[in-house]
């Protein structure tokens, strides 16, 4: 895990605007760092998030969260290179997940810091790994494939 003091990159708008997500289905609020394999992120859970039940951030908003790391780092990669003027973030989909492990579902106001690696790319599906980290302790992991919708 990275070190927790690094300096914030983007936080609200700032970050929706790198993500197609809109509100209700936004997983990501803060970025911490981002380069050309890797991207943390941030999160701090709502009490109103959709995928919040009985006080926890069940499953789905976790690997959503994974997700939208990744895009967010591709989010950011384009702004970097002056890709993002007049065109929309791009949109991925889920398109497989494996060795998922979820230790422990984070509670209302907890902040998540999700790391995610990019793998391979090809064509159009990129592999991740992806990590989920309450302070210092590792509580989810997967890999991911994400299929980016060609234009």
């Amino acid at each position: 895990m990275s070190n927790l003091q690094e300096k914030v990159i983007f936080t609200g708008k700032d970050v929706h605007a790198l993500l197609p997500q809109s509100d209700p289905i936004q997983m990501v609020d803060t970025l911490w760092s981002s380069d050309e394999k890797k991207t943390v992120s941030g999160f701090t859970i709502d009490k109103d998030n959709m995928f919040v039940q009985d006080g926890e951030f069940v499953e789905p908003g976790i690997l959503e969260n994974i997700a939208q790391t990744a895009g967010l780092g591709l989010g950011y990669k384009n702004l970097l290179g002056n890709n993002l003027e007049g065109q929309a973030p791009s949109i991925g989909f889920i398109g497989a997940v494996k060795k998922l492990r979820i230790y422990k579902l984070p509670l209302v106001n907890d902040v998540l810091r999700t790391t995610v690696v990019i793998g391979s790319k090809v064509f159009n599906v990129t592999s991740i790994s992806g990590e989920t980290y309450l302070g210092t302790e590792l509580i989810a992991e997967c890999e991911m494939k994400i299929v980016e919708k060609k234009s």
